[in-house]
């Protein structure tokens, strides 16, 4: 199969180009950079330059290929917009996709988050749906969420197309700059281990090369209109994590009162993000596509060296 990969360069891009190249695709990245397209080539994947702005470029792109991979987004814009300003960005690119691929029953497989269904109560399935992007509703990340609903709604068009939720902690020992990298530079900062409240609120992790594999199933195997979890480890206490980060840095622990969780107190910018409780399952995605994470887990991660020293 001749895939087309956008965001081939970020975190989670190369394990994914990577993969598709082991399992015998032919891999096409969209590069719009002199070193994304060093990198690419360098992975052993064809180049194709071009961004996310290039509607037309893109439907040309995916209409040439046998299926796409979409994991890019344009990040310049959080600094500005933020994530409605990012959403607002994409929406059109998988539309685009759509479009080009309408009809064909080629796949479509994008990037998704874990938290688009909100704060359930419950560990979340494949079988929940996205929140509506007005929804007021804790524990979700809303803006996005028009992303992925548009994503499996172009199922109804022909496109074999399925959302990959990842994990709210994706780990590798090549992260730069994820939500483990930032926690151990609060911990140095601070000279403490924060976590909120009781800290019994849970997270979910994975590794990226889980993660690849996973995009990998839903290209070649995955049926029209659904979602996927690529989620390793479902529920584990952020106290947990808190108490994993001390024991390597040698620092001690403290809880930050829920009512003292404001910007910019001891979290800054992710006050509002660390209280939620992320539980998920993958039982649908291991029982349907055969997937199964097989990497190193998120405590080991945290015992090794390369979050001590990119933290």
């Amino acid at each position: 199969m001749h895939v087309l990969v956008t965001g081939g360069t970020g975190h989670s891009g190369p394990p994914i180009v990577t993969e598709l190249l082991a399992a015998g695709h032919e891999v096409t990245g969209l590069a719009r950079s002199d070193a994304a397209a060093a990198a690419l080539t360098a992975l052993g994947a064809r180049v194709r330059r071009g961004d996310l702005q290039d509607l037309d470029g893109l439907r040309e792109a995916a209409a040439a290929a046998d299926g796409v991979v979409h994991v890019a987004h344009r990040q310049d814009l959080l600094p500005s917009g933020g994530l409605d300003a990012v959403a607002a960005a994409e929406l059109p690119v998988v539309l685009a996709f759509g479009e080009a691929l309408a009809g064909t029953g080629k796949p479509l497989v994008a990037a998704g988050s874990i938290g688009s269904p909100g704060d359930l109560g419950r560990p979340v399935t494949e079988e929940d749906p996205a929140l509506p992007a007005g929804a007021a509703h804790r524990g979700t990340l809303r803006a996005r969420n028009v992303v992925e609903t548009a994503v499996v709604g172009l199922a109804g068009q022909g496109v074999r197309s399925s959302v990959v939720r990842i994990a709210t902690i994706a780990h590798s020992a090549t992260d730069r700059a994820g939500f483990l990298v930032q926690l151990v530079a609060l911990a140095r900062e601070k000279g403490v281990v924060g976590y909120p409240g009781d800290g019994a609120n849970r997270w979910n992790a994975v590794h990226t090369r889980d993660v690849a594999s996973l995009f990998r199933l839903a290209l070649e195997r995955g049926p029209a209109g659904r979602s996927w979890h690529a989620v390793a480890e479902g529920a584990v206490p952020f106290r947990d994590i808190a108490e994993a980060v001390a024991r390597r840095l040698g620092l001690p622990t403290v809880s930050i009162p829920l009512d003292e969780l404001v910007v910019p107190g001891y979290f800054g910018f992710l006050a509002n993000l660390v209280t939620r409780d992320y539980a998920a399952t993958n039982l649908l995605t291991r029982r349907d596509l055969g997937w199964e994470p097989r990497q190193p887990g998120l405590f080991a991660a945290l015992d090794g060296d390369h979050y001590v020293s990119a933290g």
